[in-house]
């Protein structure tokens, strides 16, 4: 996942080549129809200084008595024409360039989603991977700006120092050429930022993800009480200050080296303007240029070096500062992606594992080491074993969500490494020990996990019954339609309960392999027994797979793995591992007196 060998990978030209199509292909009726909105508005904007110019020449002729003031009244409407015109396209342009970066920004927000969804899940547990996910976010709208910075210089501002170029050129050809020698160190300067707000970039990237985690923990409802009631919330503001600091005193420190290469290269540029409005006095002074021509320069080259200010300082510069975040987003969107073919992969099939071992991104030991097991269609499997010894990482294996650094994970004869994520996950469901509390209703909540499911109140009322959920119960105050959040102006759940209804939503789910994770933490044992009694009983022609250390609700499975150290070391029923006197004997003894009546 490192990509500190891309970062030459991308010139400006090559990055815009490669993003023009997403960019353009998200909203190509509107990016045209403002790119040619652009094109005219700065036509007209050249166009203004020549109709400035005819009018002043056609007022100082009235003046001098050789024309009528009839003509200087056309020049005026003609003048303001062009001004209405100009105003009018300047306002449309800018809703229409507002309105194009939300949508384009919206769709490639949509595209970076995608990405994710793709992107192999055993990857999110490497830290440069979430920094790349940071940077892609931070690039996402610089990207749609990159694009339209490179189109807005060839629609919008080529034309207007097309038509002044050649407008100079007739006054003293020097001065058309001077405008742009006045602003070439400005153009250097913008190129010099890049190098400085690019390794800004990646300094702050991994920073800014520790200032929101810290900013979570000391805001957000899921770490609130605990935070305040242990005292750890000046802990947490003391890291998130000091990630503040850093931040600031970092973006100092790149703004304090732009701001001295922009005053450097300013002083440059202010000379040249004097230089430029020197010869247009001296024209006049010479009789090289009439009173007109040197009212509409005078008048324009003010508003010609704020032009080109805007240009080099706004959209270059904007280039040039937030280009390490185009490529980032770049490098985002071209991770390697999980590969696999759709098919109709029937999960009821046994399910093979063959030397199987994996590791975790950035570590060195192996959480699984060389398993090899087999599990049955219709089979249920307890997994067991201390915290840390590969349970879960073992089930993630078996059901597809990690591919296995060697060995193989066969679905009958099917390769997981083969078969795409939608296809094995299709019939598979789960409820892991994090379950999420999504602040929907009670009916949202279960039916969730089977959004295309025709749902009624007496599919709830089965799973519900299940998973030991009362609609009726004193905390659902309007059954299934009861809001499970208290932001929403509805009601809080105990931990046991908001545990439940996780439960109902694997149990609404349409499954052939049901995957229960250590998800019954918060109810106490005797009642954890009941609950897989009756997950056993209900999922007698599923193959499932129960993942605790705690074991008393063990004796249920078919069969039993018992994890430790990555390693399988001992498998069979709760009678032939106890006869055994092995590492599952001595988990069972230690906790046996949690299941005494």
């Amino acid at each position: 996942m490192n990509n500190t060998n891309k970062e030459k990978k991308y010139s400006i030209v090559k990055a815009f080549f490669k993003l023009l199509p997403s960019v353009f292909g998200s909203a190509p009726l509107s990016f045209s129809v403002a790119q040619c909105v652009m094109g005219m508005y700065g036509i007209i904007l050249g166009v203004t200084t020549i109709v400035t110019q005819r009018f002043f020449d056609t007022a100082a002729n009235f003046v001098n008595k050789t024309t009528s003031l009839q003509s200087v009244i056309i020049m005026l409407i003609v003048l303001g024409l062009t001004h209405i015109v100009s105003q009018v396209l300047n306002g449309a342009s800018f809703i229409m360039l507002e309105t194009l970066v939300q949508k384009v920004s919206g769709k490639l927000s949509i595209k970076v989603h995608n990405k994710m969804c793709k992107l192999s899940p055993a990857n999110f547990e490497d830290t440069q991977l979430l920094d790349n996910i940071n940077k892609a976010e931070q690039g996402k709208s610089n990207t749609v700006w990159f694009i339209l910075s490179i189109f807005l210089t060839l629609t919008y501002y080529t034309p207007y120092y097309t038509i002044m170029a050649v407008y100079l050129s007739s006054v003293k050809p020097i001065m058309a050429l001077s405008v742009l020698l006045v602003f070439l160190p400005t153009l250097i300067s913008q190129f010099l930022h890049a190098k400085v707000f690019s390794k800004l970039e990646d300094k702050t990237a991994p920073i800014r993800r520790e200032f929101g985690y810290y900013e979570g923990c000391m805001t957000s409802r899921e770490y609130y009480k605990e935070t305040r009631i242990l005292g750890a919330f000046t802990f947490f503001k003391k890291l998130y200050l000091d990630c503040l600091v850093l931040l600031n005193k970092l973006s100092f420190r790149a703004s304090i080296k732009s701001t001295l290469i922009d005053l450097g290269m300013k002083l440059l540029s202010l000379g040249g303007y004097l230089g430029i409005l020197f010869m247009l006095f001296t024209s006049l002074i010479n009789g090289e240029v009439s009173v007109g021509m040197f009212a509409a320069v005078f008048a324009s080259i003010g508003f010609m070096f704020s032009f080109m200010g805007e240009l080099i300082g706004g959209h270059f510069g904007g280039i040039a500062r937030n280009f390490g975040t185009v490529q980032n987003y770049l490098y985002f969107m071209e991770l390697p992606e999980r590969e696999g073919v759709d098919i109709d992969l029937k999960l009821d099939k046994n399910i093979s594992l063959n030397n199987v071992s994996f590791t975790y991104p950035g570590t060195e030991k192996k959480a699984v080491d060389d398993v090899s097991l087999a599990i049955k269609a219709g089979e249920t499997v307890a997994v067991v074993g201390e915290n840390g010894s590969g349970k879960t990482t073992l089930v993630r294996l078996i059901t597809g969500l990690y591919l296995p650094d060697d060995g193989t994970v066969l679905y009958g004869e099917i390769d997981t490494k083969t078969v795409s994520t939608h296809s094995l996950f299709q019939h598979i469901s789960a409820v892991f020990q994090k379950y999420q509390r999504y602040q929907m209703t009670l009916r949202e909540n279960i039916n969730i996990s089977d959004v295309e499911k025709m749902v009624d109140d007496t599919v709830l009322d089965t799973v519900c019954s299940n998973a030991g959920v009362d609609k009726n119960g004193n905390s659902l105050t309007n059954s299934y339609d009861t809001m499970l959040s208290r932001e929403f102006d509805g009601v809080d759940l105990s931990g046991g309960q908001w545990q439940r209804v996780a439960i109902a939503r694997s149990f609404f789910r349409s499954h052939h392999i049901i995957i229960l994770d250590e998800p019954t933490a918060a109810i106490d044992p005797l009642e954890e027994t009941k609950i897989y009694n009756h997950f056993a009983e209900i999922s007698k022609t599923k193959t499932a797979i129960i993942v605790t250390h705690r074991l008393g609700s063990v004796k249920l499975a078919d069969r039993i793995l018992v994890m430790k150290e990555g390693k399988l070391v001992e498998q069979g029923t709760h009678a032939e591992l106890i006869s055994v006197n092995g590492e599952y004997a001595r988990l069972y003894m230690a906790q046996e007196q949690w299941y005494k009546v």
